[in-house]
């Protein structure tokens, strides 16, 4: 069961959808809230937008928003999202991605038969996919796209997909349900998120290294480095980075059980790299104020991070926040990854 999102609009009638996505932020919002409100700026870059979330709160409270990720999934959320303030589909366009398509491919159907859906959904899967290609609104084209990728995180225990067959199935209504009622579903809360802050706001897929936009507010969460665990996105979220990205470019290592594919390169995969990357970050930041989410759990340590925020910013801040993760946590890592943790919050004047 999901906390109740705090990302309203004024009217307080939209919400952002329920996530199940790794690292998500959605039950931190209200702290993340309280600290935003207490800051003076118009604008807000989130550079690891991930599930959406927090670009979603900042854009509740009339900022000018934008996002970034490298993930075409991530991307495609803020799209349809935090970019998109007026367009919805309508009832007749759900139904039109149901509809044969005889330019429709089987790549579903071939390369992943037997290892996360029927034969039956897989066929659904390539149908739309040639439904949402044919369509010619980009911000109704990300809309269907971010329901399709929804419906199959819903349609999979524990929402990854670095397992195949069910063996995770554990009764739940969401697994019940078929892949186009989750569909539909998810069309249906998007189309309820949409609104116009009277911004213009703008969604990115790319290298947060490369960013050079320089907005009032930088919110950064990059991947957690942890000896307890990974950030491999790529590795649980193949599947559906694949869908949002018709699988171009992508390399797919056939020997895997999984057909995953080639993650992506990241400076977060280890301390030195990712103390490297945070150094060059704050230093292209210098100029915003910098609000970093991190863990406890994770390298580089609390201090480290508050030293070298300091050496570019003249006043820096910690908030802490018990918290606990654990959503697609495995095995005998679990325990030691739940208990004890704390999530920080920095502020870089």
């Amino acid at each position: 069961m999901h906390t109740p999102s705090l990302t309203q609009d004024s009217g307080g009638s939209r919400k952002y959808p329920p996530t199940r996505f790794m690292g998500s932020k959605e039950k931190l919002l209200p702290h993340i809230k309280q600290v935003a409100q207490a800051l003076e700026f118009h604008s807000a870059a989130d550079l690891f937008s991930g599930s959406g979330v927090v670009a979603y709160l900042f854009k509740s409270m009339g900022k000018q928003v934008f996002t970034n990720d490298h993930m075409a999934m991530s991307a495609t959320f803020a799209k349809a999202m935090i970019e998109n303030d007026a367009h919805t589909l309508t009832e007749a366009e759900v139904d039109e991605l149901f509809k044969i398509n005889l330019e429709s491919d089987t790549f579903v159907q071939e390369t992943f038969r037997g290892l996360y859906f029927p034969d039956k959904e897989n066929e659904l899967i390539d149908r739309v996919r040639a439904n949402i290609r044919n369509m010619r609104n980009p911000y109704k084209q990300a809309i269907a796209m971010s329901a399709l990728i929804r419906a199959c995180i819903k349609k999979r225990a524990r929402g990854i997909f670095t397992y195949t067959g069910n063996r995770y199935d554990d009764g739940r209504q969401d697994l019940r349900l078929s892949l186009g009622d989750q569909i539909r579903n998810a069309a249906n809360l998007i189309n309820q998120a949409v609104f116009d802050n009277e911004q213009m706001n703008k969604a990115r897929r790319g290298d947060a290294m490369t960013w050079r936009i320089k907005p009032d507010l930088a919110y950064l969460d990059p991947p957690y480095y942890s000896p307890l665990s990974d950030n491999e996105y790529v590795r649980r979220y193949h599947f559906v980075e694949g869908l949002a990205r018709e699988w171009k470019g992508v390399d797919i290592q056939w020997h895997t059980k999984t057909r995953k594919f080639k993650s992506y390169d990241t400076p977060f995969r280890n301390q030195h790299r990712a103390l490297k990357a945070f150094d060059l970050l704050f230093g292209r930041l210098s100029s915003s104020i910098i609000l970093l989410s991190y863990s406890s759990n994770s390298l580089p340590t609390r201090d480290q991070l508050a030293s070298l925020l300091a050496v570019h910013k003249k006043r820096v801040e910690v908030v802490e926040i018990d918290h606990r993760y654990s959503f697609a946590n495995q095995g005998h890592k679990k325990d030691s990854i739940r208990n004890g943790v704390k999530e920080y919050l920095f502020i870089g004047h």
